[in-house]
């Protein structure tokens, strides 16, 4: 047996996938036209043929066969047709069905709205759960600003279809993404989208912008001028304050240069507390020295 796995370009997963089994289903992305975006470079959107999955579990049945939890990578797997995925999950169930695995993956907005609560609460029998979508923010006016192909509302009307089926959902939130200046904006008004909803848990990233982004280019033209370093903790102050909804706050990332994490509502009061501690602990200098000094997500 040849042990070694295809995967093709770069390879991303949350934190919280850390222990899950990797199969590679698609490589790079649909979209490819978020402004702040670097993760998949040049790298065109690839779907795996299932002749290369299947190989691919008969390695992970010999090495892992009662793996819990697969992750399937790519920037949106989910992109996939309600079909395709089903092959896949039985493939997986077909190869490591004795740890009847659950399976999670990245998601756009858009790869929800193509498929029905139907379609979803079917790709949920066959393990679908906890899967991860980038959404960004809540604000549509910053979501167009960065060209993120989705409104707020569209946002609420994917997520409730998720809740209808019965898939939990992880969301990522990306701190300064707004710009100078709009960060309360972006905030409150994410906020007010992300309490209509029941998210398992909203992921905090510091927007953190490297040469061969659009946004990059802005920056250096003059057109983006990008929030300051005590903005974000005043944003992210905001945003926990106005949560209603019950999630996790997970901000363990390296885009944040300090680490925190919690329960809402239970741990609001401390995350607030610490929030304001590190902004007044912390030079706007010493915020910035850090941010530049990141060389990858």
């Amino acid at each position: 047996m040849n042990p070694q796995l295809h995967f093709d370009g770069p390879v991303w997963r949350p934190p919280y996938e850390a222990t899950s089994q990797l199969l590679q289903v698609t490589a790079g992305c649909t979209w490819h036209k978020c402004k702040f975006c670097t993760l998949y470079g040049s790298h065109k959107f690839r779907m795996s043929p299932m002749e290369e999955i299947e190989s691919d579990l008969k390695v992970i049945h010999f090495y892992q066969p009662r793996a819990r939890r697969i992750f399937l990578t790519g920037a949106n797997p989910f992109v996939l047709t309600t079909d395709r995925l089903t092959d896949i999950a039985l493939l997986i169930r077909k190869y490591i069905g004795e740890g009847k695995p659950t399976i999670g993956c990245f998601a756009r907005i858009t790869d929800i709205s193509r498929k029905s609560v139907e379609d979803l609460r079917q790709l949920h029998h066959l393990g679908f759960d906890y899967i991860t979508i980038g959404v960004e923010s809540g604000d549509s006016e910053t979501l167009a600003r960065v060209n993120k192909g989705y409104t707020a509302e569209d946002i609420t009307a994917q997520c409730l279809k998720l809740e209808e089926a019965d898939i939990h959902y992880n969301m990522f939130y990306l701190v300064g993404l707004a710009g100078h200046g709009l960060g309360t904006r972006n905030a409150l008004r994410s906020a007010e989208t992300f309490n209509r909803l029941r998210p398992a848990s909203i992921g905090i990233l510091s927007l953190t912008l490297f040469p061969d982004s659009p946004l990059y280019r802005e920056v250096r033209e003059g057109q983006f001028r990008e929030a300051t370093e005590h903005e974000r903790f005043d944003e992210l102050i905001g945003l926990i304050k106005n949560l209603k909804c019950r999630t996790h706050i997970l901000g363990r990332t390296v885009s944040n240069p300090v680490p925190f994490t919690g329960f809402l509502p239970t741990d609001r009061s401390k995350l607030l507390h610490d929030l304001r501690t590190a902004k007044e602990r912390l030079s706007e200098e010493q915020l910035r020295a850090y941010r530049n000094s990141i060389e990858s997500l």
